[in-house]
């Protein structure tokens, strides 16, 4: 299934140079990919340093690749070679961790390897950040079909608005989100730097429009609002982009299918048009029974594990089963507040949750919670049972799902012998078996129609 996408004429005529880079002219750096590509070591390494060179030498530099929740990315790697290549040059590195815990030292060692940690920031949401310049709430209207009015404020982090770098690299993955339809390109900048306010409305807004025509759309009303805020707030910004598709197969291992760099849209949109191809599993026939897996090294909160439901939901038949094995998982939210009202107010449909916002000012604060609590329901279609390694039964069902006990549901569906998707049980039983949810996107095809995109 191909994305249908218009990108703009490459021109090879840009000036690098030493100069800031000039939005007024955009380029496409560097581009490979393809359902078949299996991209190296080396063909990474090969293709970055093209790109860079392309870029001429630059004096301070700022990496922004994500944080251990897309350690699948091949960002860690990419973030390597950058440091190889620039040296004393990069300056700082600002995982973008959006609302997410600060990443450990573990994580970033087994991230990023040999980088000096004294190169790392931490990128602080709720408090570090600038606003660039907010999109009016006529234009946020308009785009939401008027589902929400307000307006909605491009902010970063302080790093990126005043920290004088001549070069900025936001590294990533394009593959299906729940939030933006594919996840990367400027979401890396305004939500994985952005600032409490800046995520709160852009969530909500996916939120109220609905999931099911959010995700796997590389151009849906939330990429608007960014690519608005890009075009109109953040062109003084020398930011270039570097795109990964990464391909899970059925064995279990992992293909770099493709490589994008670039400084505009376009890098972005045939990351997305490849990612929808190799992300995206379309099946004929709604599914009864799914069994998602989450590795306890990636997954310690259901904030993060909810995308066994973000990325199922559209395959999932009415009245059938999520079963989520969360080994790792030990608490809802990544930060104390958002673990609270997560606690607080469970995951419901739509309609409960917006009224729930009407009646209650902290939840009206905290609209990315909203959303996160709109994503992470059924909307009462089938059952979610969670599995986890450190919540109690009482915990998982005070916010509204099932609970069963990890061990014995291991025992039953073990990783170790599931293949990846139809598994036939001893017992006769059919599961679908998904063993990381992030990297992929399983839809019924009859929820997904081309015409949608």
């Amino acid at each position: 299934m191909l994305l249908l996408v218009t990108s703009a004429l490459l021109k090879i005529d840009k000036c690098f140079g030493n100069e800031l880079l000039s939005k007024e002219i955009n380029v496409l750096l560097y581009a490979k990919g393809s359902v078949n590509t299996n991209l190296s070591y080396d063909d990474l390494r090969s293709g970055l340093f093209q790109a860079l060179n392309k870029l001429g030498p630059r004096k301070k530099v700022l990496a922004i690749p994500p944080d251990y929740t897309r350690v699948y990315s091949f960002a860690g790697t990419l973030t390597q070679m950058i440091w190889n290549y620039y040296g004393e040059s990069l300056s700082d590195i600002l995982p973008a961790l959006g609302t997410h815990s600060p990443m450990s030292q573990g994580q970033i060692d087994q991230m990023f390897g040999e980088i000096p940690k004294s190169l790392f920031r931490v990128h602080d949401w709720r408090n570090d950040i600038v606003t660039l310049g907010n999109v009016s709430v006529d234009f946020v209207k308009k785009i939401s079909n008027g589902a929400v009015e307000y307006s909605w404020p491009a902010q970063v982090n302080s790093l990126i608005a005043a920290g004088g770098h001549d070069l900025i690299l936001s590294i990533g993955q394009v593959v299906p989100h729940e939030v933006i339809g594919m996840a990367n390109y400027n979401k890396n900048i305004f939500v994985g730097t952005g600032g409490a306010e800046g995520i709160h409305k852009s969530h909500f807004l996916s939120a109220v429009i609905g999931i099911e025509q959010i995700m796997g759309r590389a151009i849906n009303p939330v990429r608007q609002l960014m690519n608005f805020a890009a075009d109109h707030f953040a062109t003084h910004l020398p930011i270039i982009y570097i795109l990964t598709v990464v391909e899970k197969n059925n064995r279990g291992g992992l293909a770099i299918r493709g490589l994008y760099i670039g400084d505009d849209v376009e890098c972005f949109e045939q990351a997305a048009g490849l990612s929808l191809q190799v992300n995206v599993t379309m099946l004929n026939e709604p599914l009864e029974k799914v069994v998602v897996y989450l590795d306890p090294a990636e997954y310690k909160s259901c904030w993060l594990g909810n995308k066994s439901i973000y990325r199922t939901r559209m395959a999932i038949a009415d009245g059938g089963e999520l079963i989520v094995l969360a080994p790792g998982v030990k608490a809802f939210g990544e930060d104390p507040e958002i673990d609270r009202l997560i606690r607080k107010y469970g995951y419901r449909t739509t309609a409960e949750i917006l009224q729930l916002i009407r009646d209650n000012e902290d939840l009206k604060n905290n609209l990315c919670v909203a959303a996160h609590l709109i994503h992470g329901s059924s909307e009462n279609r089938f059952t979610i049972t969670y599995c986890p390694g450190f919540l109690t039964k009482t915990e998982i069902e005070d916010v509204n799902f099932n609970y069963a006990e990890l061990n014995t549901m291991l025992e039953k569906y073990d990783p170790q012998f599931l293949t990846e998707g139809y598994n036939l049980m001893q017992d006769g039983e059919e599961i679908f078996y998904i063993s990381n949810p992030a990297l992929g996107l399983w839809v019924f095809k009859d929820r997904f129609k081309q015409t949608d995109i």
